[in-house]
């Protein structure tokens, strides 16, 4: 994982010669939600989602008067709350270290528009089975992954994209945003259901501090 990020770092910085680069933080909440399919031939079914607090490192750079690019490394807080028919709940949580590499593009100056769109990867820093009160449905549940046992899969990669606005002070800008990541990786790696794949909504509070002026 170390390597991925060290491979980021080094897509970003070539462009800091000739870019306005700004570093700041990132923080906010975030909502999740899952959608499984529990065998090949059953329906995919969703179940309820958690809220948790996020929060990112953010470096970002504009080699144009309106474009750029943006790299975050955020924990994010994923997870599920699924009920039995008699109102017993399983709940687990995923915490990931996430980096969205993100293309970047606004309109207007001291105040802007922005939107976003980009992959993202990440890694499994945790997985904690909050309750587990049933087992054995039909069709099955959704499996427990903070065991032991349970071989979580430990990388995620999909899609993110955001929109927001932003005002700069100086040499500084803050900026609210809202963003919308689809998440293509199983968590399972056993075969205990066919697939299953996440969403999350995030609204998000953002300071940088520019620390290079764009060349013209």
């Amino acid at each position: 994982m170390f390597r991925i990020l060290f491979v980021l770092i080094l897509l970003v910085l070539p462009f800091g010669a000739f870019a306005q680069l700004s570093v700041g933080i990132r923080g906010g909440y975030a909502t999740s939600s899952y959608s499984y399919q529990a065998t090949a031939s059953t329906r995919s079914a969703s179940v309820d989602g958690i809220g948790a607090p996020t929060f990112a490192f953010v470096v970002e750079y504009f080699n144009s008067k309106n474009a750029g690019i943006e790299l975050n490394v955020q924990q994010l807080t994923l997870g599920f709350r699924q009920f039995s028919i008699e109102e017993e709940l399983n709940h687990t949580e995923l915490t990931y270290l996430k980096f969205p590499l993100l293309a970047s593009f606004f309109a207007g100056k001291s105040g802007r528009f922005q939107i976003k769109v980009g992959p993202h990867l990440g890694y499994l820093l945790k997985a904690e089975d909050i309750t587990r009160d049933y087992s054995g449905a039909t069709p099955p549940e959704l499996p427990t992954f903070g065991g032991a046992s349970d071989n979580t899969n430990k990388f995620m990669y999909g899609i993110t994209a955001g929109a927001g606005i932003s005002k700069l002070f100086g040499k500084s800008t803050i900026s609210g945003e809202v963003r919308f990541a689809y998440d293509f990786t199983n968590p399972e790696s056993q075969d205990r259901i066919y697939d299953m794949n996440s969403t999350n909504l995030e609204f998000t509070l953002a300071y940088l501090f520019r620390i290079k002026e764009r060349k013209e």
